[in-house]
């Protein structure tokens, strides 16, 4: 596993906290009084901004927003933004947490747009890709050889 620095793993914080926000409306939309999503994102940017680290902090954002998801199971889309967030905040401990938070956007993105679902996704993950520092892409693209579909890999540019 890949050693991050902390000025890497802020930046790879901020780039899962726009990777999850992005798709979070997806969860709103359906659970609109629910900010457990919301919340989680906001954490992971304080702690970018502050670097305060209090584990019992990160750990309650995380999972309130992996609790919110296990709840909307019911909505695809909805049950994968809310998860994206839970890894957001969760790359304040683990830096490969933010690798988790783009895919599960790239989980809403699918599972919103099932009928053109690969073509979504390609512009997805060329979006994820162009947003994360240049330094960093490799650990990303080393993860999605790990995780991700041949044909969903080659299709990014």
């Amino acid at each position: 596993m890949k050693k991050f620095n902390k000025q890497d793993q802020r930046s790879l914080a901020i780039w899962a906290a726009d990777c999850a926000e992005r798709v979070l409306p997806f969860f709103e939309k359906e659970y609109p009084k629910d900010d457990r999503p919301r919340k989680a994102i906001e954490a992971c940017r304080t702690w970018v901004r502050t670097g305060v680290f209090k584990m019992a902090d990160i750990r309650k954002a995380a999972l309130a927003a992996h609790a919110a998801a296990r709840q909307a199971k019911e909505n695809n889309a909805a049950c994968f933004a809310a998860h994206a967030a839970g890894q957001a905040m969760a790359t304040a401990h683990v830096p490969q947490h933010a690798f988790g938070a783009a895919y599960y956007a790239l989980k809403v993105v699918a599972a919103a747009n099932s009928a053109n679902a690969e073509v979504k996704i390609a512009k997805e993950l060329n979006w994820q890709s162009r947003r994360l520092p240049k330094n960093l892409r490799q650990g990303w693209q080393d993860w999605q050889s790990r995780h991700l579909p041949k044909h969903l890999r080659s299709a990014i540019r």
